[in-house]
């Protein structure tokens, strides 16, 4: 599916960048592993820590310790930032807990915010998705592609 969709964004000429966290590049890596992914696919970033999080892509240290990093807020924060820096027609983030550790009561294992701007407008998703670590992993991935399918 997303070779398909990756090819779409080729043919359309739809450059993208990414920056993620819970998905530690797999996003990334699903893009470039198609051929011509060069001609739409600009930055890639996996930004894990907080720190990295302000460093990289100016989230506010406010926005982190008021919401916490899996948060709507701070992808969002993510996205605006990304394409301010890329100015690329889709700019996706990623933050979660992937498992197995880390989770609280109200964060548990599996949830995952989604951020995708397209055509200047955020679409944010909060999922929560079942399986070990690598599952929630791909299942956002996927999800990421499929509503990128859909935006298209």
């Amino acid at each position: 599916m997303s070779k398909k969709i990756i090819s779409e964004l080729i043919k359309k000429k739809i450059s993208l960048s990414v920056a993620e966290s819970c998905t530690g590049g797999l996003i990334a890596n699903t893009i470039i592993k198609i051929e011509g992914a060069s001609k739409i696919f600009s930055l890639g970033l996996v930004c894990y820590s907080n720190k990295a999080k302000s460093k990289y892509l100016s989230v506010s240290k406010k926005t982190l310790s008021q919401y916490g990093a899996v948060s709507k807020n701070v992808v969002s924060e993510m996205i605006d930032n990304l394409f301010i820096k890329e100015k690329t027609k889709i700019c996706i983030s990623t933050s979660g807990i992937a498992g197995p550790n880390g989770s609280t009561k109200e964060k548990p294992v599996g949830l995952v915010f989604i951020g995708i701007k397209y055509k200047n407008q955020n679409y944010i998703y909060k999922k929560i998705f079942k399986g070990n670590r690598l599952d929630i992993q791909r299942k956002t991935k996927n999800f990421v592609f499929n509503k990128i399918s859909n935006l298209i």
